[in-house]
């Protein structure tokens, strides 16, 4: 039997996602990670915060005695000064380092959460992940990346508003449970950016493929990975890709900005042959 892979964890009915983060860093970045390993390590996180934590407490005040747990105690927390350093997304960085940003200490906070039976789920706000508790009687919001401080509405608009710029009205649709599906693209989302912000187009190309992956009928994962692939000067992968998103999206708004690079990488590519 093969290698399990990063593929294999997003045909599981349910998705264990701190797994799959694991094994998504082993495939870009990691080749000799060890996934058993660290998520062993997520389990003694949870058998030793089982020592601060009150199962005979309030939902609440369990979710509480965590954040103090990992934020204070163990010392996690939000990388303010290096936002956009890979390392924060990838979930085996973020437990050497225990530095991260508020998708990967979500994911960090949700699994042990989850060990200790407390009922916590990932919540997506445009431009910032956070962590829902259903609580007595009401659900309620956390931040991880900020030490695990309690959030209210106001609260979750100044943050949207920091990491996005949006100023609009908060749609009820935003706290909802994110699957794991939905959270390992944005994950990866993430890491594209990084990547394609340095020109890293190697491991911009890795992250994409691996999007193609997780989210199939995104066509512009295609157009993205012809990008990608252009800047790397692989001009027949190139004109592949960009091809393939045309015929996905032949009315897309960029349409005939990609026939004009689509020329232009064919012009480029005649005089090779």
């Amino acid at each position: 039997m093969g290698q399990w892979m990063f593929r294999d964890e997003l045909q599981l009915l349910e998705i264990n996602v701190p797994r799959a983060a694991l094994q998504l860093a082993r495939t870009i970045a990691y080749p000799q990670l060890n996934v058993a390993d660290y998520m062993g390590v997520l389990h003694e996180l949870s058998e030793e915060a089982a020592d601060y934590v009150d199962i005979a407490a309030p939902v609440a005040e369990q979710a509480e005695q965590l954040a103090a747990y990992l934020f204070r105690r163990r010392g996690f927390q939000g990388n303010r000064h290096t936002y956009a350093d890979p390392r924060n997304s990838y979930l085996n960085e973020v437990i050497d380092r225990r530095l991260g940003i508020p998708i990967t200490l979500s994911i960090l906070y949700i699994s042990v959460a989850e060990q200790l039976g407390l009922p916590a789920y990932g919540i997506g706000l445009p431009g910032h992940f956070i962590v829902g508790i259903r609580a007595e009687g009401a659900d309620r919001w956390l931040d991880p990346f900020h030490e695990g401080r309690w959030l209210d509405l106001a609260d979750c608009a100044d943050l949207i508003r920091l990491s996005s710029g949006y100023a609009g009205p908060i749609e009820a649709s935003w706290f909802s449970p994110v699957k794991g599906r939905v959270i390992l693209a944005r994950l990866l989302s993430n890491l594209r950016a990084n990547y394609v912000s340095t020109g890293a187009w190697a491991q911009a190309a890795e992250v994409i493929q691996l999007l193609r992956q997780t989210q199939p009928s995104e066509a512009e994962h295609l157009r993205d990975l012809g990008l990608v692939y252009y800047h790397q000067h692989r001009l027949p992968q190139a004109a592949h890709y960009l091809n393939a998103y045309l015929q996905r999206m032949p009315d897309a708004e960029d349409a005939h900005v990609i026939r004009d690079g689509i020329k232009r990488v064919l012009d480029e590519w005649a005089p090779m042959n």
